[in-house]
């Protein structure tokens, strides 16, 4: 630990030379400069009239033997135990870990090849399995069948109305997108597709043909089961 970050109760932030500071520290240096607890010190913003947000930092850190680690699994009242911490704080931590999460979860995703509906299947099962509306998304990929991005396009009970090509395929374009694969969940937890899911994938199909962008499956995520297109010869 960095020994020139000790020092005495009521001893704030703006008492330490500017080149500890962690705010003016990174911009000078960068974030890659500051220590875990200089970081954490930035999110947390201010301390209080017995702690600097360092000091807060470091008890964060310093309450399950994982250090960093544990704050992946953290909660809200977890992260208010902590003396020194009330909910405005710990809701700025669990805001960052949720980003830096996401983050790393779409980095996850723009590695994966897509050989199969069930890889597909897999990857979005938990994240769509229990969602109450219908959620329709596509899912682009590029040359060499690798995801691009997942763009969400409606919500709600999936029609004609809201699901249009040109909403679908001004995103595909815009990503530069080889061709697609179309995701929607049934909060039933049935995946039976309906003959609106079938109109639908028909009419984005014969759009895509049009422009260039191919349509290559359809999946339905279910309670802990899908449908696809492809598999089912709909596509």
């Amino acid at each position: 630990m960095d020994n020139s970050l000790d020092f005495e109760k009521n001893y704030t932030i703006k008492e330490l030379p500017m080149t500890e500071r962690p705010r003016e520290k990174l911009y000078s240096h960068g974030p890659g400069a500051l220590s875990n607890e200089e970081l954490l010190a930035i999110i947390i913003r201010t301390g209080n009239k017995n702690d600097t947000a360092i000091d807060l930092a470091r008890k964060v850190l310093s309450s399950d033997g994982r250090g960093l680690v544990h704050l992946r699994d953290t909660s809200l009242q977890n992260l208010m135990r902590i003396k020194g911490v009330g909910e405005c704080k710990a809701a700025q931590i669990l805001a960052a870990i949720e980003i830096g999460k996401r983050i790393n979860y779409h980095h996850a995703l723009s590695k994966v090849r897509i050989n199969d509906p069930s890889t597909i299947a897999n990857l979005y099962m938990d994240e769509m399995r229990y969602l109450q509306k219908e959620h329709f998304k596509i899912i682009l990929l590029d040359t060499k069948n690798q995801i691009i991005v997942t763009e969400e396009i409606s919500i709600g009970t999936l029609n004609a109305s809201i699901v249009h090509p040109r909403d679908v395929f001004r995103a595909a374009i815009k990503r530069n997108s080889n061709s697609m694969i179309l995701i929607h969940n049934h909060p039933s937890g049935d995946p039976t597709p309906s003959n609106e899911d079938i109109n639908i994938t028909n009419r984005l199909m014969d759009a895509g043909n049009l422009i260039g962008i191919k349509v290559l499956d359809h999946i339905i995520i279910g309670d802990n089961k899908y449908i696809s297109f492809k598999e089912k010869n709909l596509i």
